[in-house]
């Protein structure tokens, strides 16, 4: 039987006679194997959109949800939107602080909206509860309610510091995958050892970028086996994942599926409805290619350089320097691609290295290199000669260009009308059409990319104005020292039949951007 519903926070401390059947109602609920599930069947009610007030009645898919919540000390849930996991959340959360004494728990959203609404719906349920089975509460707020069991809820927004200093015993962090990479990764590390002492966490998201803190967490909760290549019941990092799937909703039939990939368009419906990995951002690689780029580790390392292919004698190679000041900045980069296949070879990537040490690390590849290809005319370098390039010109010039054993390529860039400098001067519209060329030899699979950290920075390499160019806080140096490679290649196609058969197609015609870069706004 219901309260009086003009009480709708019940009072601490207070001394009331139950009847047996409502204290046996109460030992239900109690019940620390079977509690969570009793309770929401029978006295967790919602505010349904459509339908108002009603008693939750979890779908199949939820009461394992709610399994997956209760029966694992850490546990991450990738589900699809509007399927209740909110919902569930905010009837387990509920439970475990009227039925779980002296606990804190701590509700993270990615925006201060979000913790409001779940912290509402938790409201919503405890003032419709009945007296004989809420706890009493000694503070009633917005954002936090105390209880009289000692136990405590507070929401706030996700921030590098949220939770700092608490001992939480259950974190439960909502849409965690929209949060900043930045502070996500940094709310994960202050967050962990106030965790150690036994508490629980709960995160719950929609996919967004496959490179995110989430991503991470799930990547490692999915990767269930020992190092004997045994089966185990959690993830390496010790957390069990939980997905479900839009179809198990019992509302959703394959017609629902056509409407909502019909309004949404066919990348949002796979991110949001069938959580797949499907970048959000507009990048300059389709995010269906992305998904499906997933490196190598390399086969050896030169020092810092990363060979992920041995070198062919019989091959034709290019190598870019993408130089920089070195004083811990922007990085300066190296890429180097098989020219006949158009596929990655190796790749040098640093912030601290001088631009004449660069030189050298530039001069040590292509040497070696040329030891096995034993032809300098089969073995192209060049450098990106803006601002930072000149100081690299000059360092190539005091290296001695007789000494590095390649051929030094050129675009026959013209400077202010008159001078003339070596290496490829970069300008927007150059750019824009070789962002462009790799684009189309990326995407059509004729180029072959094996650097994770290339991969990782493509990700993020998003349209700016009427180009592209990193997301804030994120580097594109990999990126760029690779598009100077395919400048390169455009180049060099017109000299070598066998280049011009591999990276050719309809858009070498096209000098200004195409309709894709267009629409950018």
């Amino acid at each position: 039987m219901l309260r009086d519903e003009s009480n709708l926070v019940k009072a601490p401390h207070r001394r009331t006679t139950f009847t047996d059947q409502q204290l046996r109602e109460f030992a239900l609920c109690a019940d620390p194997v079977t509690g969570p599930h009793y309770f929401m069947d029978n006295f967790f009610y919602i505010q349904h959109p459509t339908q108002g007030k009603m008693l939750y009645h979890p779908f199949d898919y939820q009461k394992r949800l709610i399994d997956t919540y209760h029966q694992n000390r850490f546990s991450i849930s990738m589900m699809p939107r509007q399927t209740g996991k909110s919902t569930s959340a905010a009837g387990y959360i509920l439970w475990y602080a009227m039925f779980v004494p002296d606990s804190t728990i701590l509700i993270a959203a990615h925006k201060y909206t979000g913790a409001q609404e779940i912290m509402q719906r938790i409201r919503y349920a405890y003032e419709l509860c009945p007296d004989h089975i809420r706890a009493g509460a000694t503070s009633y707020n917005k954002g936090s309610i105390d209880f009289e069991n000692g136990s405590r809820i507070v929401s706030a927004t996700t921030t590098e510091t949220t939770g700092r200093g608490m001992s939480i015993s259950l974190l439960y962090a909502d849409e965690f995958a929209f949060v900043r990479p930045t502070i996500a990764k940094e709310f994960w590390t202050s967050i962990s050892p106030t965790l150690a002492t036994g508490g629980k966490a709960i995160i719950t998201s929609t996919p967004n970028s496959d490179e995110d803190q989430f991503a991470l967490l799930w990547k490692g909760a999915n990767k269930c086996e020992d190092e004997y290549g045994n089966p185990t019941p959690l993830g390496i990092n010790g957390f069990k994942a939980y997905r479900s799937y839009w179809e198990e909703h019992p509302d959703r039939d394959e017609a629902w599926g056509i409407s909502m990939r019909q309004q949404l368009g066919d990348d949002r419906f796979r991110r949001e409805i069938c959580c797949e990995f499907i970048i959000n951002d507009e990048t300059l690689i389709a995010p269906t290619t992305l998904i499906d780029l997933e490196g190598t580790e390399p086969l050896h390392k030169t020092g810092e350089v990363r060979w992920y292919r041995p070198i062919n004698k019989d091959a034709i190679y290019v190598i870019a320097l993408d130089p920089s000041r070195g004083t811990g900045g922007d990085p300066a980069a190296i890429q180097v691609f098989e020219a006949d296949t158009t596929q990655q070879v190796a790749e040098w990537r640093n912030n601290r290295t001088t631009i004449p040490e660069q030189i050298r690390i530039l001069a040590d590849i292509v040497r070696e290199i040329n030891s096995v290809v034993n032809d300098p005319q089969r073995v192209y370098y060049s450098v990106e000669n803006n601002t930072i390039g000149e100081a690299a010109l000059i360092s190539i010039s005091e290296y001695g260009e007789e000494n590095i054993q390649g051929y030094f390529l050129s675009d026959n860039s013209v400077v202010g009308q008159r001078r003339w400098r070596r290496g490829f001067n970069t300008t927007p519209k150059s750019k824009l059409t070789a962002c462009n060329k790799f684009k189309v030899l990326l995407e059509s699979r004729r180029m072959q990319i094996h650097s994770k950290p290339l991969i990782s920075e493509l990700k993020t390499f998003v349209a700016h104005g009427v180009s592209y160019a990193a997301k804030s806080g994120e580097t594109d140096d990999l990126v760029m020292s690779t598009i100077l490679v395919v400048r390169m290649l455009m180049l060099l196609q017109t000299y070598h039949a066998e280049l011009d058969q591999q990276i050719k197609d309809h858009t070498d015609t096209i000098i200004e951007p195409m309709p894709f870069f267009a629409v950018l706004r």
